[in-house]
């Protein structure tokens, strides 16, 4: 099978063309925290942030992804990783099109970030670890899950019957407990200036 494939990406525009027209480097961050942290909200609030500042960015969300191209995954070990490969997939090609993703997913072990990390590469994938202690996320509950995951409607939930493995050297910690949604945001967002700016 692998015979008959023939990739063509030297001949096609490179991905520094692609910066150039868009006068940015582009990055992948990889938000990964507790379902209730804080992620999906700084994206978008970061997302906005850098479009109004001239960035062409893009986020890609757990839920979003799971309701199109991952429609057909449930939250099996195998599943999840599968999720995971995926979108690292679809990160790497925005990479390639000079667009900074901003990717909003739980990821919750070492491996299943590592092997995301590799798909992306060393100088292009940037942890951000979302962090937020497991009460004040299942006081937040924002979508109902902690609740139906301690009734045992959930099987398999990050943080009450599966584990969640923190990032031990993420690329930035944002603490949604102890700073505000704007702090949060203008943090990442002073962070991210210097390593996109063409």
């Amino acid at each position: 099978m692998a015979d008959n494939i023939h990739p063509i990406y030297d001949r096609l525009l490179q991905r520094e063309d692609r910066e150039q027209r868009l006068n940015q480097r582009s990055r992948v961050l990889w938000f990964t925290g507790l379902s209730g942290s804080g992620k999906s909200t700084i994206a978008q609030h970061l997302e906005k942030k850098l479009f109004q500042a001239g960035y062409f960015v893009q986020v890609l969300d757990g839920d979003n992804i799971r309701d199109g191209i991952n429609n057909n995954l449930g939250f099996s070990e195998e599943d999840r990783t599968e999720n995971i490969r995926r979108i690292a997939e679809i990160a790497k090609l925005y990479l390639h099109t000079g667009v900074i993703t901003l990717n909003s997913f739980i990821s919750p072990t070492r491996a299943i970030r590592q092997m995301a990390h590799d798909i992306i590469g060393e100088n292009d994938f940037l942890e951000i670890f979302i962090n937020a202690p497991l009460e004040v996320c299942e006081a937040r509950d924002v979508k109902g899950l902690y609740q139906k995951a301690r009734a045992g409607q959930i099987k398999g939930f990050t943080g009450i019957d599966s584990p969640y493995e923190a990032p031990e050297h993420p690329a930035i910690e944002i603490k949604t407990d102890q700073w505000s949604l704007e702090e949060s945001v203008q943090r990442l967002f002073d962070f991210l200036m210097p390593l996109i700016r063409y």
